[in-house]
């Protein structure tokens, strides 16, 4: 190997191991700072626990019982689970079928309304607020999941249909000519072959759009309001700093909660994660 393309590999690895220590050193004092008593976190460091990791005495799980019994975040956590669920599934399935739509079928004004698609994507989200709200409140969707699923569907499309839209459009043409000679109808063939074909799209667009549900504060905030039966975890979250402001050891308790489960989902679905990403990028 050349001395000039062994230091550049030296150089980018070294760059991604300072990224990723930038990433896990904040979320591991968070993580400590979760599990130490109140008097422990105020007077010395997370990092003093390692001068003596096998004491036990200095753990507890109070923290968590705390946040999850009094402060509500077992119910937040149900609430996330179920907004971030729901307002995942229903915008990719609406673009998996539009995009599919725009790619492989013709009808009158498909540009025009691919173009009107894909130019929402510009749309500041704080222009409709106001007048989805005032929607909301005569339809009586104001405070329901009902509402905010359907505010994070019309959100997340335009990007979701663009997304895909680039995936199908590079797949091979004669998969579905050779379906279609073969009597395949258009359902049978987006279920058959253009589904199948599409797992590492899907899946990235799945992550992007359930960590953006999931760590949502303002969308939550304006559709479902304060209401502790439907709020999410950045909601709780959010109070919570203004009622527990000084107990530092509840705080990154709560936190951590709310970061465990996009962990899980980006750690499960990373192998499609950069394959989703690159999709479409090259037309075969």
């Amino acid at each position: 190997m050349e001395p000039r393309s062994l230091f550049t590999r030296i150089l980018m690895h070294a760059v991604i191991a300072i990224l990723v220590l930038i990433w896990v050193i904040p979320t591991l004092g968070m993580l400590v700072s979760s599990f130490r008593q109140a008097s422990d976190v105020l007077n010395t460091g997370w990092w003093t626990v390692f001068k003596s990791p096998l004491e036990v005495t200095q753990f507890t799980v109070e923290n968590y019982e705390s946040i999850i019994e009094r402060a509500g975040m077992g119910t937040a956590f149900r609430n996330s689970a179920i907004i971030a669920s729901i307002g995942t599934i229903l915008p990719v399935t609406a673009a998996a079928f539009a995009a599919f739509g725009f790619s492989s079928l013709n009808f009158w004004g498909k540009k025009i309304l691919f173009g009107i698609i894909i130019g929402l994507i510009v749309v500041p989200l704080q222009m409709t607020f106001i007048p989805v709200l005032r929607i909301y409140h005569e339809i009586g969707l104001s405070g329901t999941f009902m509402g905010v699923w359907l505010a994070h569907t019309a959100y997340g499309l335009p990007f979701a249909v663009f997304m895909l839209h680039n995936f199908f459009s590079a797949l091979p043409r004669d998969l579905f000519e050779a379906a279609y000679i073969d009597g395949a109808s258009v359902l049978s063939v987006f279920f058959r072959i253009a589904l199948p074909l599409s797992v590492p799209a899907l899946a990235s667009l799945i992550i992007f759009q359930f960590l953006w549900v999931w760590n949502d504060l303002l969308v939550s905030l304006i559709y479902l309001g304060g209401t502790r039966d439907v709020a999410p975890l950045t909601v709780r979250l959010a109070s919570l700093v203004g009622s527990y402001g000084q107990d530092w050891h509840l705080l990154t308790a709560a936190a951590f909660i709310s970061i465990v489960v996009p962990v899980v989902v980006f750690i499960s679905l990373q192998k499609y994660f950069v394959r989703g990403i690159l999709a479409g990028s090259v037309k075969s």
